[in-house]
């Protein structure tokens, strides 16, 4: 039997976390950057405890007009400062309903940048290192962002997409491409089934390339997302895998 971590991003105003909560293992909490606000980052830390599910902030640029998904002109000061206070309010949240925080997983553009990007890495390493408890960064394996983290005393936890498609350098395939997002769900749980195995992702260019990861993410706001969750429960146990 093998146990994995599948993580969701909510609170981002879909509206269906009642749904979602109870199958995964860990959800990512938007915190006022892209999307969210202290009501619905109450409302799901609430149902993240009563389904015992780890709670991470999902702090991102502060871009609520493009939802954090385009790459924002800002110093690193002012990236600091907002990421800070982003997770600084879910914590305020997390303490009052008697939780912990567990993790923090960048959003969108944020996560696509410091995955390459040093500077932009360095401030989000930075900003965990500023916070009091230990927490876990998800990232994307052997990226700028997982290795200076871990280079810092950090611990990494490495991330892969269940429902996204990837270039041939394990970058994710740009949201502006019609091939960015994986709608199959049988085509899904192959590419997931793959990467919890056999440690490969199958990239656009159809080569097989190494990858780790340790958690596996599935968008909230993906049109299938309870579909996905759903059939990979399933499908998962009867490999002999369970999420938890």
């Amino acid at each position: 039997m093998q146990i994995i971590d599948i993580n969701i991003d909510v609170g981002e105003g879909v509206g269906n976390e009642s749904l979602l909560l109870p199958l995964v293992s860990s959800c990512n909490i938007a915190c006022g950057g892209h999307a969210g606000d202290e009501k619905t980052m109450k409302a799901i830390v609430v149902l993240a405890k009563t389904n015992k599910v780890k709670i991470g902030a999902h702090p991102s640029y502060p871009d609520k007009l493009n939802f954090g998904r385009q790459e924002l002109e800002i110093s690193c000061a002012d990236l600091y400062t907002s990421l800070k206070q982003q997770i600084r309010s879910l914590q305020l949240v997390v303490r009052d309903q008697h939780q912990l925080l567990h993790h923090i997983k960048p959003h969108g553009a944020l996560y696509n940048k410091a995955a390459v990007d040093i500077k932009t890495a360095t401030v989000i390493v930075e900003v965990v290192k500023g916070i009091a408890l230990p927490l876990k960064l998800y990232a994307p394996y052997n990226s700028v962002l997982a290795n200076l983290a871990l280079k810092e005393g950090i611990q990494v936890v490495n991330e892969a997409f269940a429902d996204r498609n990837y270039n041939d350098d394990l970058t994710l395939v740009s949201r502006v491409e019609d091939n960015s997002i994986i709608d199959d769900v049988d085509m899904a749980f192959e590419h997931l089934l793959r990467l919890i195995q056999e440690k490969k992702v199958k990239t656009i260019n159809g080569l097989e390339v190494d990858i780790k990861a340790e958690t596996y993410c599935i968008h909230g706001d993906h049109p299938k997302a309870y579909e996905f969750i759903t059939y990979f429960r399933k499908k998962l146990k009867e490999n002999n895998i369970i999420i938890q």
